[in-house]
């Protein structure tokens, strides 16, 4: 009787996952400055070349690390509309807030963000991959609230975005104070008053 034939993609994609998951422990342990490819690779117990086959930096295995933790099985994105938009998104700002607490995401996305600004390469594929996909989400919660005459028909929904997120990003960046339920819950009191319907 034959032996099995070996199955390369599921081989592949167990390479893959402990990839990306020996990536997110070590830069949790050892911080970013100290992660290296050898590291990387010993810890999932592949060879350096499998990781340089994939990835063409450091920064590359970093960003598709984070980019696994928000993998949706569908591709897209969607947050909740439950038709009130204040309570979805307290909940998605609150969620947020808590992502960045949190030392599992923290210690990458700082790593990422200190790349991005060097790698304009890896920037469009950031812009590309995570960002343009959950702020088209964002915009259509936005868009849903505004069409049930819960925002002004006016507002500038680019900007209620920014309004809403650059606060928490700025506190989370120079780590200048908590990113707690309270503080999300603030951002969108705050920019709710501003462009609810007069």
């Amino acid at each position: 009787m034959a032996s099995p034939t070996p199955n390369r993609t599921r081989r592949s994609e167990r390479s893959r996952v402990a990839i990306l998951t020996a990536t997110r422990e070590l830069i949790g342990e050892l911080g970013y400055a100290k992660l290296t490819i050898e590291a990387i690779a010993a810890r999932a117990g592949v060879g350096k070349q499998t990781i340089y086959r994939w990835w063409p930096s450091k920064g590359a295995v970093v960003f598709d690390s984070l980019l696994a933790l928000s993998e949706h099985p569908d591709g897209g994105i969607e947050l909740p509309d439950t038709g009130d938009v204040e309570a979805d998104l307290k909940a998605v700002l609150r969620a947020t807030a808590a992502e960045f607490a949190d030392p599992a995401f923290e210690a990458p996305i700082r790593a990422l963000n200190t790349e991005i600004i060097n790698d304009p390469d890896l920037a469009a594929l950031y812009r590309e991959k995570m960002e343009q996909p959950m702020r088209a989400a964002k915009l259509r919660l936005l868009r849903s609230a505004q069409d049930a005459g819960q925002l002004a028909a006016d507002a500038d929904l680019d900007l209620v975005l920014d309004l809403l997120y650059a606060p928490l990003a700025q506190r989370w960046l120079l780590r200048s104070g908590p990113l707690d339920d309270g503080f999300a819950d603030a951002l969108v009191d705050a920019v709710l008053r501003a462009f609810r319907p007069a």
